[in-house]
C-alpha cells in the first residue's frame, strides 16, 4: 500500500438542491409555455445602408415579445468611420448611456398602446435577471433582451427582442425607434393590439396539470 492509498479520502461535502430561477411576469416571456405566433413583417427604417425590422410576435399568456432584426452594410465609409460605425452597432442599448456627449444617440425604442400609455425599452436601467421579490413597476413595461450579433467589413446584422407586459389593450399599438447614431431618425409602425392579445388563447403550458406559474 502507497503512502497516499493508507490515508482517508475526504468525502466532498453534499450540494443542496438548486432552486430553479423564475423571473417575475413583467421581467420576462414565462418559462415552459409555448407562444402563440403573430407575423409582423413591417420595417421600422429601410434606406441604402441600413435596416431595421420587426419579424414577428411570440405572443405568451403574460405579454409578447417582439423580435426585431436589423442589419448595415457598408456604403463608401472610410475604415475609420466604418470602425465608428462598427462602435455603434454594437454599443450599449441604453440612451442613458451618453456617447460622445450626444445623449440621444444609441437604439431607442419604445411603444404607445391604445389607452394612450407609453414606455420605452431603456427607461429601466434593471439588472437581466432581476429576483422573483423584485418589486413591480408601473405598466406597461417594456424590455430589449437577447441582443447581439455579428459583423466584418462590409456589414453588421444584430437581432433582439422587445418584451412587452402585460398584453395591449385592443386598438394600435404604436411602436417606435429612433437611432441617430446610425442616421435613423425616428420612425413608427402600428401593431394590431387586439390581435395579440387574442393571440394570447393559443399559448400553450408544457406541463398544462401544474398549473400556476409556468
Amino acid at each position: 500500500m502507497t503512502f497516499f492509498q493508507d490515508l482517508p479520502i475526504p468525502e466532498e461535502p453534499r450540494r443542496g438542491r438548486t432552486i430553479r430561477y423564475v423571473p417575475p411576469a413583467w421581467a420576462g416571456a414565462p418559462a415552459h409555455e409555448l407562444p402563440a405566433i403573430v407575423h409582423i413583417g413591417q420595417f421600422l427604417h429601410r434606406s441604402r445602408s441600413f435596416v431595421l425590422a420587426v419579424e414577428l410576435a411570440k405572443v405568451y399568456s403574460t405579454g409578447c415579445s417582439l423580435d426585431l432584426t436589423w442589419t448595415l452594410r457598408r456604403a463608401e465609409e472610410s475604415d475609420k468611420e466604418w470602425a465608428a460605425l462598427n462602435g455603434a452597432f454594437f454599443g450599449h442599448p441604453h440612451s442613458m448611456q451618453a456617447i460622445e456627449r450626444r445623449p440621444f444617440a444609441a437604439l431607442l425604442l419604445g411603444v404607445q398602446l391604445a389607452d394612450r400609455t407609453k414606455a420605452r425599452a431603456d427607461s429601466m436601467l434593471h439588472s437581466r435577471y432581476p429576483p422573483g421579490t423584485a418589486k413591480q413597476p408601473d405598466p406597461p413595461v417594456l424590455i430589449l433582451q437577447g441582443n447581439g450579433g455579428n459583423g466584418g467589413d462590409d456589414e453588421m446584422a444584430g437581432k433582439g427582442s422587445l418584451w412587452l407586459w402585460p398584453l395591449p389593450p385592443a386598438g394600435d399599438l404604436r411602436l417606435v425607434a429612433q437611432w441617430a447614431e446610425l442616421g435613423m431618425s425616428e420612425a413608427s409602425i402600428t401593431i394590431d393590439g387586439g390581435q395579440l392579445r387574442e393571440a394570447a388563447a393559443g399559448a400553450e403550458k408544457y406541463w398544462p396539470e401544474e398549473g400556476g406559474q409556468a
